[in-house]
């Protein structure tokens, strides 16, 4: 498992007016890119490796631009 205790967290600089209704992406991590809720910091985070959540966000930003 990923020690997440080096973990630096970051928000979307979009999520400002979401009411906390965020998630939390680290990709500092060797090997993994951990997600978790920013309203639950101490919860588990999911963790992908890099090339599936680079998959994931450029998907996303298709949709997003289409």
């Amino acid at each position: 498992m990923t020690d997440s205790a080096r973990a630096r967290w970051r928000k979307s600089t979009r999520s400002g007016g979401s009411g906390g209704n965020c998630v939390e992406v680290a990709d500092n991590l060797p090997g993994v890119v951990a997600v978790r809720d920013s309203k639950a910091p101490s919860a588990a985070a999911l963790v992908f490796p890099p090339h599936a959540w680079a998959s994931f966000v450029a998907h996303v930003k298709e949709q997003r631009l289409g």
